[in-house]
């Protein structure tokens, strides 16, 4: 019995947790075009404009961003190697590469 229901009982789950991770996602791409509007942070555009550059030779996949923290998190491949690049969303300033 307990196997017929494992399979009912895991898409449950399921359910119920990827709209809440959907969710997260949407709440942090609306916490930075509220911040960029409020003034408190830089557009994800001025800080591309400013890292790019810097990442020379690195194929670029995209930004995501941390409205708690306000950081914008840069990702990137350098030779089969996926490279992250912290930027703090109010001085445009490199935290950490890893």
């Amino acid at each position: 019995m307990i196997i017929k229901l494992f399979p009912i009982l895991l898409s449950a789950c399921l359910m119920v947790a990827v709209p809440a991770a959907g969710n997260a996602r949407r709440d942090d791409q609306g916490g930075a075009r509220e911040d960029v509007q409020n003034g408190k942070v830089m557009s994800l555009r001025q800080i591309e404009i400013s890292v790019l550059p810097r990442m020379a030779g690195m194929q670029y996949l995209g930004p995501e961003y941390d409205s708690t923290a306000q950081v914008y998190r840069l990702k990137f491949i350098d030779k089969g190697r996926v490279r992250f690049v912290d930027v703090d969303a109010r001085t445009g300033k490199i935290i950490r590469q890893r």
